[in-house]
């Protein structure tokens, strides 16, 4: 059983930069796709940014784009969601997830393993 502990949410103001990381442990965690999803207060889950088992591929939320990078390192079994430039509407829990798929990597339906989520709060 794969389990998922994300970290490094917090307080930051507009136009800081924070860095989440995910821990895997329990799995391969180099044969899943690595996604990042976020769910605001009030709001759906929504997909941030995923990135594909060998880092070949990466894809982003039109919100994320330009501003996050996702990346992983397979030897370590972790994962991190860089994100510069913050606003007052990146404010919201992130969880990482990891998917057996290679398509509809920003649907969460395809995500079999999901962590607790950390709190990002973005002040303005």
């Amino acid at each position: 059983q794969v389990q998922l502990v994300e970290s490094g949410g917090g307080l930051v103001q507009a136009g800081g930069s924070l860095r989440l990381s995910c821990a895997a442990s329990g799995g391969t965690f180099s044969s899943y796709t690595m996604g990042w999803f976020r769910q605001a207060p009030g709001k759906e889950r929504e997909f941030v940014a995923a990135v594909s088992p060998d880092v070949g591929i990466t894809y982003y939320a039109v919100s994320a784009k330009g501003r996050f990078t996702i990346s992983r390192d397979n030897a370590k079994n972790t994962g991190h969601l860089q994100m510069n430039s913050l606003k007052s509407e990146d404010t919201a829990v992130y969880y990482c997830a990891l998917s057996g798929a290679r398509r509809r990597l920003s649907d969460q339906r395809e995500y079999s393993y999901w962590g607790q989520g950390t709190q990002v709060t973005v002040s303005s």
